[in-house]
C-alpha cells in the first residue's frame, strides 16, 4: 500500500482536524452509521446464540491462521484440480504485475470489477491504467467514488460521505449517459447506474474480483454483495481474475456457514445476504486465475498480539460504533482500511515509517465499542495499545516514560513524589510548557489533592476508621 493513499502524508490528528470542520460530512456519517447500527442491533438481538456464534467465528479464524501454510496448499491443490490457475504474490508490485500480464495476454483493454478491498490496497486500477487498461467499478458505491474522482471512506459503504444530492450531481457531471431529469431519489439513481453499467457487462471479456472467503477443502471462492452486479461480473466474462488476501481462508463449508450468519448481520443488518456467489475453479467457457496476496500479512501473522487483526471479515461493524470514525470519517485514516480495524491493520501491513502510519494506533479513544461489535471478537483496544508501544516516540516522550517508570518502580519514590506534588499543587500551571503543551491543549489537568490518598489512608487506619 502506498504511504499516501489519499495524498495525505500528514498524521491522523491533522487529517481529522480538517475533516471535523465539514459539517455536511459529519451529518452524512452520523445519519448513515446510526441507521446501520440500529439495524444490526435488531437482527443480532434475534439470535440467542449470538455470543456462541461469535466465539465460533473467532475459533475458526484462529485455527486457520495457526495452520495457514497447510490450508493454503490445500486450497491451491483444490483450485488447480478444478481447472483454475493459482498465482502467489508476495507484495503489491508482484500482484499488479501478475494481473496486468494476465489481462494483456487476453488482448483486452478494459475490465469490469467486483468490489474488492485487496485490489484497492495494492492500487491495481492505477497499475492497469499505466498499461492502457481501464478498470470499471460495478458496485454502486464504488462507481460513485470512481466517477467522482474520490476515494472510499467506509468498508461496506464506500460513498458513505456523500448524500443523495451530491451523488446526483456526480452522475449528471461524469456519467455521460445519465437520463434527463434525473432526481436524487434512490431508485432513480440506482436505475441510472444500472443502465450505465449494462453496456460494460455485455462487452467486457475480463473481470477482476476479490473474495470474502475461500474454502480450502473445495477451492471455492465466495463473494457477498447486495446488488447483483457482482454476479454479472463473475459469470459473463471469458476470463475471471480474483485477487484475495491469504487470510480469507476457512477450512470447510461447515465453517463457512458460521460466517454466513455473522457477516450479513454485522455489516448490513440483514439476516441473509441478498447475493451470495460461489465458484470453484474454471466454469465452462471461462478461464479462472486466483492471485493469493501476502503484502505484509505474514509479518502480521508473526505478531502474537497483532495477528488477531487477520481475523477481520470486513463487516465494518467497528466503524459504525466508533465515535472517532463518526466524526472524522474514513479519509482521515489515509488507507483503504478506515476506522478501528484500519487503525490496527494498516500500520501492521505498511509499517510505521510515516507520520500517518505511526499516528493510526492513536486514532481511538479506547472506549471498547469496536471490540463489543466485532463478530469475530478482535480485541482492537488491546492491539492499539500494543502498537502504541511499538510506534516511534520523540526524545521528550521517551525521557518522560523513563522518568515515570523510575517513579512508579519504587513505592517510596512514588509516595515522595505524591507528597511533593501536594505541597506544590498551587504552582502547577493549567497549561504545561514546551512539548508538554500538546497534552494540556486537549485535556484538563486534574486537581491535585491537598493530601495524597496513601497518607490519608494510613492516618485513618491508625485511628481504626477505614
Amino acid at each position: 500500500m502506498s504511504a499516501t493513499f489519499l495524498g495525505m502524508p500528514g498524521s491522523f490528528p491533522n487529517n481529522a482536524e480538517k475533516a471535523v470542520q465539514n459539517s455536511q460530512l459529519r451529518y452524512n456519517l452520523r445519519k448513515a452509521t446510526h441507521t446501520i447500527r440500529g439495524r444490526r442491533a435488531s437482527v443480532v438481538g434475534e439470535l440467542p446464540d449470538w455470543q456462541e456464534l461469535r466465539a465460533a467465528g473467532k475459533a475458526i479464524k484462529d485455527e486457520t491462521l495457526r495452520h495457514l501454510d497447510r490450508y493454503l496448499l490445500q486450497l491451491e491443490e483444490a483450485v488447480t484440480d478444478a481447472g483454475g490457475h493459482v498465482h502467489w504474490a508476495r507484495d503489491a508490485a508482484e500482484a499488479n504485475r501478475i494481473v496486468t500480464d494476465l489481462v494483456k495476454a487476453t488482448g483486452e483493454t478494459e475490465v469490469v470489477k467486483v468490489k474488492s478491498m485487496a485490489t484497492q490496497e495494492i492500487g491495481l486500477n492505477e497499475a492497469l491504467a499505466e498499461h492502457g487498461i481501464a478498470a470499471y467499478e460495478t458496485d454502486l458505491a464504488e462507481l460513485i467514488v470512481q466517477l467522482g474522482d474520490d476515494f472510499p471512506s467506509h468498508i461496506l459503504v464506500p460513498a458513505i460521505h456523500r448524500n443523495r444530492a451530491e451523488i446526483r450531481e456526480i452522475f449528471l457531471d461524469r456519467m455521460g449517459d445519465a437520463p434527463e431529469g434525473l432526481t436524487d431519489e434512490p431508485a432513480a439513481l440506482t436505475e441510472a447506474a444500472r443502465l450505465h453499467l449494462r453496456e460494460r457487462f455485455l462487452r467486457s471479456k475480463v473481470a477482476i474480483s476479490g473474495a470474502n472467503f475461500m474454502v480450502a477443502e473445495t477451492g471455492t471462492l465466495v463473494v457477498l454483495e447486495s446488488e447483483g452486479n457482482g454476479r454479472m461480473c463473475l459469470s459473463l466474462p471469458e476470463t475471471l481474475i480474483s485477487v484475495v488476501g491469504i487470510e480469507k481462508l476457512v477450512p470447510s463449508w461447515r465453517d463457512l456457514e458460521v460466517f454466513l450468519q455473522l457477516l450479513p448481520r454485522s455489516s448490513t443488518g440483514e439476516r441473509m445476504n441478498p447475493y451470495t456467489s460461489t465458484w470453484t475453479g474454471s466454469a465452462e467457457g471461462q478461464e479462472f486465475h486466483l492471485v493469493l496476496l501476502d503484502n505484509g500479512r505474514t509479518g502480521v501473522l508473526a505478531d502474537e498480539v497483532g495477528r488477531q487483526a487477520l481475523r477481520c471479515i470486513r463487516c465494518s461493524a467497528c466503524l459504525n460504533v466508533c465515535p472517532v470514525y463518526e466524526r472524522a470519517g474514513g479519509h482521515a485514516y489515509g488507507s483503504v482500511y478506515p476506522g478501528p480495524i484500519g487503525a490496527i491493520l494498516t500500520p501492521q501491513l505498511r509499517g510505521m515509517g510515516s507520520d500517518l502510519d505511526a499516528s493510526l494506533p492513536y486514532a481511538s479513544s479506547l472506549c471498547g465499542a469496536c471490540f463489543e461489535a466485532c463478530p469475530v471478537a478482535i480485541d482492537i483496544p488491546e492491539v492499539l495499545v500494543h502498537l502504541r508501544a511499538e510506534a516511534p516516540h520523540g526524545a521528550a516522550e521517551r525521557a518522560g516514560m523513563r522518568l515515570a517508570g523510575w517513579v512508579f518502580g519504587d513505592r517510596a519514590r512514588l509516595a515522595g513524589v505524591q507528597r511533593l506534588a501536594s505541597r506544590l499543587r498551587k504552582l502547577v500551571p493549567k497549561r504545561l510548557p514546551g512539548p508538554l503543551s500538546a497534552w494540556t491543549d486537549t485535556r484538563d489537568l486534574p486537581d491535585i489533592p491537598e493530601e495524597p490518598f496513601r497518607d490519608w489512608w494510613e492516618r485513618e487506619e491508625r485511628h481504626g476508621r477505614p
